[in-house]
């Protein structure tokens, strides 16, 4: 009889109660494997490295590294994991970032098993799978990148992977010790970002930049999570 080739998949959610339901839904595949489980950004993205999963389950609001930024790190270390998204909000901020990041998929929590599995699958092929709300979204967003005359419009301001991390800190409320701490950089440095974020952002205060990584989509102000 011929073997049945299993998905090695990380599964990464600061919540306990979800990742324990979503292992329960999907050992019950008899071709996936969950051979790990993250609690923050950070966590998944060092996870990824050391035990090469095929696919990555993440959730977008995730502490110390937002998901998204995980996900980038994530392929930049692992390309050959392919990273799906799996997250409670689909607002169009949140899918224009997903996508600009290239993952191989998008499902909202709201979704079954069945589409949870089966994305897996998926994007393991080498496909892309994403949830119908989320497809419409990218549909959308389509038709707006382009100006009336065919020409891509502009994008927001780019921040660097270290920018995100640090703005991602501030809004959690950390002092630049602990930041530098937690990065493994000098405190001027720290500093240093801080400004250059304030720069870029024409953004001067701590309360504004907490705003701004709300509205991007950095951290969220508050996370409603739902599992059918």
């Amino acid at each position: 009889m011929k073997s049945i080739k299993r998905i090695a998949v990380l599964l990464a959610d600061d919540h306990t109660v979800v990742r324990e339901g979503l292992r329960k839904l999907l050992e019950a595949e008899c071709d996936i494997d969950v051979v790990g489980e993250a609690s923050t950004g950070r966590q998944a993205v060092d996870m990824a490295k050391k035990l090469r999963p095929a696919v990555v389950v993440m959730d977008i609001a995730m502490p110390l590294l937002n998901g998204l930024e995980a996900a980038r790190q994530i392929r930049q270390a692992v390309p050959e994991a392919k990273v799906l998204i799996l997250s409670a909000h689909c607002d169009e901020a949140y899918v224009e970032r997903v996508t600009a990041l290239g993952v191989a998929g998008y499902l909202i929590k709201q979704t079954s098993a069945h589409f949870l599995s089966e994305a897996i699958r998926a994007v393991e092929k080498g496909n892309t799978f994403f949830s119908p709300a989320v497809a419409s979204k990218l549909c959308h967003q389509s038709q707006k990148s382009l100006d009336r005359k065919g020409r891509l419009k502009t994008r927001a301001v780019r921040l660097s992977s270290r920018e995100v991390e640090v703005l991602q800190l501030i809004a959690e409320g950390e002092a630049n010790k602990q930041m530098a701490s937690e990065l493994g950089i000098s405190i001027k440095t720290v500093e240093k970002h801080r400004d250059h974020l304030m720069q870029k952002l024409g953004i001067h205060d701590t309360a504004g930049l907490t705003r701004y990584a709300i509205s991007a989509g950095i951290i969220e102000s508050s996370v409603q999570l739902t599992i059918v």
